[in-house]
Order: C-alpha cells, then sequence, then structure tokens
C-alpha cells in the first residue's frame, strides 16, 4: 500500500529578473512587505545588492580578533611557565620572565589562530562543505546564473513566508520567470 503523500520541503521561491536595476526594485518591494530571509545571486558582485540585503554584518572578524587575542595569550603563556615556573634557568643574570624575548612567537601565536579560525569560520558562517545546493535544482538558474540571470530568492524560513502568497507577490514584480525551489 502506498504511504501518505508527502511533498518535497520548499527552500524557497525564486524570481528573475533582467537587469540589476530591477533586482534592486524588487529587494525594496520584498523588504517593503516584511521579507527579512531574502537573498540575491549576481553574475558579478554589485555592491548595491550588498547595500539593499543588508548584508555587510558578518561575525567573521570578530571571530577572528577572538582567536587571535586567544593564540596571543596562549602562546605568551606557554613561554612564561616553560621559561619561568618549569624549568627555569638563569643564564647570564637575566630575568626568568624575559617577555621581550617572548614577543616573536606571541606574535605569531596570535596570527596562526588567527588565520585559522578566518578558514574554519568563513567554512561554517557559509555552510561549507554543501555539496549540492537547492538553488541547482531549477534549469533557468543553472543556465543563467553566471552570464546574465539577477535572481532574489525568499527563502522558506522567513517568518512571513506562505508558498503561494510569495508566488503571487514576486510575480507581480514582472520578473522573467518565478520557481519555487526544492530542497
Amino acid at each position: 500500500m502506498h504511504g501518505p503523500h508527502t511533498e518535497p520541503l520548499l527552500h524557497g521561491v525564486m524570481a528573475e529578473f533582467r537587469t540589476p536595476e530591477e533586482l534592486l526594485e524588487a529587494i525594496g518591494a520584498a523588504k517593503a512587505a516584511g521579507f527579512t530571509k531574502l537573498d540575491a545571486y549576481t553574475p558579478y558582485p554589485i555592491e548595491r545588492v550588498l547595500d539593499a540585503l543588508d548584508l555587510h554584518h558578518s561575525k567573521l572578524p570578530l571571530l577572528v580578533l577572538g582567536a587571535s587575542i586567544f593564540g596571543a595569550v596562549a602562546v605568551f603563556s606557554f613561554a612564561y611557565w616553560a621559561s619561568a615556573i618549569d624549568y627555569p634557568l638563569n643564564i647570564g643574570g637575566r630575568p626568568l620572565n624575559s617577555w621581550p624575548a617572548f614577543i616573536p612567537a606571541t606574535f605569531e601565536g596570535a596570527i596562526f589562530h588567527g588565520g585559522l579560525a578566518a578558514a574554519l569560520g568563513m567554512l561554517l558562517l557559509n555552510g561549507l562543505p554543501r555539496p549540492h545546493h537547492p538553488l541547482f535544482n531549477v534549469p533557468r538558474f543553472v543556465e543563467h546564473a553566471s552570464k546574465d540571470g539577477y535572481f532574489l530568492v525568499v527563502e522558506s524560513d522567513d517568518p512571513k513566508f506562505d508558498g503561494p502568497a510569495v508566488r503571487r507577490f514576486l510575480e507581480s514584480l514582472a520578473p522573467v520567470e518565478v520557481n519555487e525551489v526544492e530542497n
């Protein structure tokens, strides 16, 4: 016997526009309509799209700063512990806590931990590795995203998301095409 029919979960509803200006107008209209989970895809970087989507705020700089400070403190603490506590050698009358000698290693510890946090944080905050994104299920996106298409996606985890209503809203903006994006 057949079980209950389950519909595939939607990632969102996507509309394609002809020009960057049309995309920017659509982003403005979507934000004015109260949508907050929006994403845009263009064949080249467009600073105005980033501004319109308010995507300039990232947690990555704070993550890198925190990891760098942690790395510097950890390496300096280890150097102090090794030199003054665990194996104190008074050679030539120098102080056990000869902090100027610890500066190069402390700097390198900060750089190493900051770089590692930047690489791992970028992967995690971007949701990578992700072998396949749901947008690649839409043939029109595959054909035009890197050539001449400007796409706006209203994601399904938006608090105001209602599939048919979002589709009607996006169709009212006169796009080239509107597609439902299935997971």
